[in-house]
């Protein structure tokens, strides 16, 4: 099944009074580039042993870091913190994200994936901590590309198609990252709330577009047209979930 990528989208997420409710995707992408701190040797090192001894990070995998042992061994962290706060109120959105939880997560590459089944009530707002390493964050959907290095910021649609891909490779591939090159990305991430008023209008997010569909789904998911659909890993394209 071959929809085109953005052809009749329709998120269904857990409204904030609990209830499954319908929403537009978004194929818009706020994208700026931050003057952010380098992280200390120190740290570089305590991330690397944490992700070779306890994460044991496999290609595509995205997991969380222990965010308190990062904030306690780099004295300028809140200088990050602080630079995505005036990014995001300067883009639009308001103080959201003082409000919305952080966390430190470290991937090797990234298959093409949709969040929707997880995070539809949701935008992620990720900053970018590593050095380039010769990878980029790829939306197929959108036709987006962004080159990895550190201080680079984004906000997206979680139910938009995204991977972590090596720069010149056109799909993902597990053997791309299958050596013992140093290959990761650290970089923190915010939820923000998609009902959000300056969240919606941000990302041109329309609410309540299929309430009948709504009413009788049971999870979150994503919908091309009258059917759920879920990502090719290798390519990003959408297919059939069923």
């Amino acid at each position: 099944m071959n929809h085109p990528l953005q052809d009749r989208l329709t998120s269904f997420f857990y409204s904030r009074d609990d209830v499954l409710r319908s929403r537009s995707v978004s194929g818009r992408l706020l994208a700026g580039h931050l003057d952010v701190p380098a992280p200390p040797a120190r740290l570089l090192a305590d991330w690397d042993r944490e992700i070779r001894t306890r994460l044991l990070l496999e290609p595509g995998d995205v997991e969380q870091m222990p965010l308190s042992r990062t904030r306690a061994r780099w004295p300028e962290f809140g200088l990050c913190v602080q630079a995505m706060r005036d990014w995001t109120r300067a883009s639009g959105l308001g103080d959201v994200l003082a409000g919305s939880d952080m966390a430190l997560m470290a991937c090797r590459g990234a298959r093409y994936h949709h969040d929707g089944s997880q995070y539809g009530g949701a935008a992620f707002c990720n900053l970018f901590l590593s050095d380039d390493k010769g990878l980029d964050v790829h939306f197929p959907g959108t036709g987006h590309r962004i080159p990895l290095t550190r201080g680079v910021a984004i906000v997206f649609d979680t139910c938009q198609p995204h991977a972590v891909i090596p720069r010149h490779q056109n799909g993902y591939d597990d053997a791309d990252f299958a050596d013992e090159r140093d290959l990761s990305q650290l970089f923190l991430t915010w939820e923000l709330p998609i009902e959000d008023p300056a969240v919606a209008q941000a990302l041109g997010i329309v609410f309540d577009v299929d309430t009948a569909t709504a009413s009788r789904v049971d999870e979150e998911q994503v919908w091309s047209g009258d059917r759920r659909v879920g990502v090719d890993p290798g390519v990003g394209q959408w297919r059939s979930a069923d």
